[in-house]
């Protein structure tokens, strides 16, 4: 979808976009292909031709900070299948009121690894971590799991595309938290897991420090390797229905 966005352009916004595509220019050859094209001055042609050609070295090199940069925040949606295989789950848990990070759960799509607090939640080994991706996927991390993070210990979070799901979802009516997206998705959790409700992860931490029981850790960690490992599954079914929508 990367190779079909015009958006990076600068000077080109979603109206001109669409009305390139309806063109039949759907994708950057397709532009560059054509010696002139309609509503767009020579010159232009010419500046648009330079920075087509650039991105196009940029994606080979697999530069992602090059189109987290230039492409609007609320499309890097679109950034999604060139670096799926590249790309970082993420999902945290907090207490105290969401003051205080507990665990980091992190899945570069088939494996899990978890970052807990008083063991090896440690700022260096973090961004080591996500050093390692092109791109992010959260839910509603916009909003909450980066702001912690990057609270938590600035510039951790690498510049990287971020597609949130949460707002992907919006866009094709559905609604709510991560549990009612996934309802409405029809992504089933173990039984266990899907009773830990609400602010009860939180709880579960509380609990784990008062008794130092691990099978309340265990329970937390089992309900963020949900969380995080579910996110995969969100992103390919939101990836490829609002490319369709998009493109037709």
């Amino acid at each position: 979808m990367i190779c079909n966005t015009f958006l990076l352009l600068k000077g080109m916004g979603k109206r001109k976009e669409q009305q390139l595509w309806k063109s039949g220019i759907k994708e950057w050859n397709d532009f560059l292909a054509v010696s002139s094209v309609r509503g767009v001055s020579g010159i232009a042609k010419r500046q648009f031709d330079h920075q087509l050609h650039e991105a196009k070295a940029r994606l080979l090199a697999g530069d992602s900070t090059y189109f987290a940069e230039r492409v609007p925040s609320a499309e890097h949606w679109r950034c999604y299948d060139d670096w799926s295989n590249e790309c970082c789950f993420l999902d945290i848990e907090t207490a105290s009121q969401g003051r205080q990070i507990t665990v980091v759960g992190i899945s570069d799509g088939y494996s899990y690894k978890t970052l807990v607090r008083k063991a090896n939640l440690y700022p260096e080994l973090l961004k080591q971590e996500l050093a390692r991706y092109k791109m992010i996927v959260t839910f509603n991390g916009s909003s909450f799991d980066l702001p912690h993070l990057e609270k938590w210990s600035k510039g951790i979070v690498p510049k990287i595309p971020h597609f949130d799901l949460k707002h992907g979802c919006a866009r094709l009516g559905y609604t709510g938290g991560l549990k009612e997206v996934e309802k409405q998705l029809g992504v089933v959790r173990a039984e266990l897991v899907s009773r830990v409700k609400g602010g009860d992860p939180r709880l579960l931490w509380k609990t784990f420090l008062a008794t130092g029981d691990q099978h309340y850790l265990d329970l937390l960690l089992a309900y963020n390797e949900e969380d995080v490992m579910n996110l995969k599954r969100i992103a390919e079914k939101v990836y490829h229905t609002l490319k369709e929508k998009l493109l037709g």
